[in-house]
């Protein structure tokens, strides 16, 4: 099954020149969205565009593991607890917070800043906060899943404490994508930029997509694309829940 989610159903909110896109807002009852609650343990997934200089109102989130892409420009985060650091396009960071209050700035003083926010619910209560952050550059990503962020560090990605993997891909025009679920896994796909087709369906900048009871996730690019994939443990398992078989889930180990 196929739930899309086209860039226009994204709650947008625009304060001043900056701009944020929530493919996920529960809170929006008036226009709810087919996954408003999230998509297992996808809790958020926020598109951000800030101008040179410009900062984000200071906010605080609920306990969570969050991975921050910068595609464009330079961002930087500082927090109430002392944390404060600068990720630059084609970096990743994963960080782990809590209620703690923190904002985000532009540091460029001629550069937009255009990243993504995926926020993860946490594997158990009380995580350390902490972060990590690495550079995986465009030749990593050309024309395959780039593991980014993973359970067990794979493959250099940043390490993350929950049942998920998150993938980043940069393809070139006809390029074929295909990617195997294991039994009971979803996946949600975000394009960034670009334009691909999933099964009948044509993707295009700012669409998102989940995918839940399918063998495989089979795409095919009709310009240069860049997508992010993540791939989810069983939507309705919470993490400190056991699979049926007694044991907790596991992450599937295939892909690059």
């Amino acid at each position: 099954m196929i739930t899309l989610l086209r860039n226009g159903r994204r709650r947008h909110v625009q304060r001043g020149k900056q701009e944020v896109w929530h493919s996920f807002f529960a809170e929006d009852r008036d226009h709810p969205g087919p996954v408003a609650g999230g998509f297992g343990f996808l809790v958020a997934f926020d598109e951000l565009r800030l101008p040179p200089g410009d900062s984000t109102e200071p906010h605080s989130d609920d306990e969570a593991e969050i991975l921050t892409y910068v595609y464009k420009g330079a961002l930087s985060q500082e927090d109430t607890a002392g944390n404060s650091g600068v990720i630059h396009a084609g970096e990743f960071q994963r960080m782990s917070t809590g209620r703690i209050r923190h904002k985000e700035t532009s540091v460029s003083r001629s550069d937009w800043v255009h990243s993504f926010q995926i926020s993860l619910r946490p594997s158990e209560i009380g995580i350390d906060r902490d972060h990590e952050q690495k550079r995986f550059t465009a030749a990593q990503r050309r024309n395959l899943l780039c593991v980014v962020a993973s359970p067990d560090g794979r493959k250099g990605s940043l390490r993350i404490y929950q049942d998920v993997l998150v993938y980043s891909a940069i393809l070139e025009p006809g390029h074929h994508l295909a990617y195997e679920l294991a039994t009971g896994r979803t996946a949600w796909i975000h394009v960034v930029c670009g334009e691909a087709t999933l099964d009948d369906i044509v993707l295009t900048q700012g669409d998102g997509c989940g995918i839940m009871n399918e063998p495989s996730v089979s795409l095919t690019v009709q310009e240069n694309t860049e997508m992010l994939l993540i791939d989810l443990g069983p939507a309705n398992l919470r993490p400190w829940e056991k699979t049926s078989s007694g044991t907790d889930a596991s992450p599937n180990r295939g892909g690059d």
